[in-house]
């Protein structure tokens, strides 16, 4: 729609009754509703769960948490010996 047919149709809209206007919000609000896009179903974690083999990447869970977080600790303490 061009800015001007937009520019019109609220000049008409300007002129309803309160009963049109509400009439016409319910309107577009359903057909707003019949074309949204369904947005697509989540899967759920029971239904992957067991998919990946263990250990995955050929590390245990744990000792990668655990590495990862003596990595992040490390880069913490360097970024604030920076700072000071």
């Amino acid at each position: 729609m061009t800015t001007n047919n937009l520019k019109e149709v609220m000049k008409q809209i300007d002129t309803m009754t309160l009963d049109e206007q509400l009439q016409l919000i319910a309107y577009l609000a359903e057909k707003t509703r019949q074309t949204q896009l369904t947005p697509k179903p989540r899967q759920k974690w029971r239904e992957i769960r067991g998919l990946v083999q263990q250990p995955a990447l050929g590390e245990d869970a744990q000792t990668w948490i655990s590495r990862s977080r003596r990595e992040d600790d490390k880069h913490r303490e360097s970024q604030l010996r920076h700072e000071t």
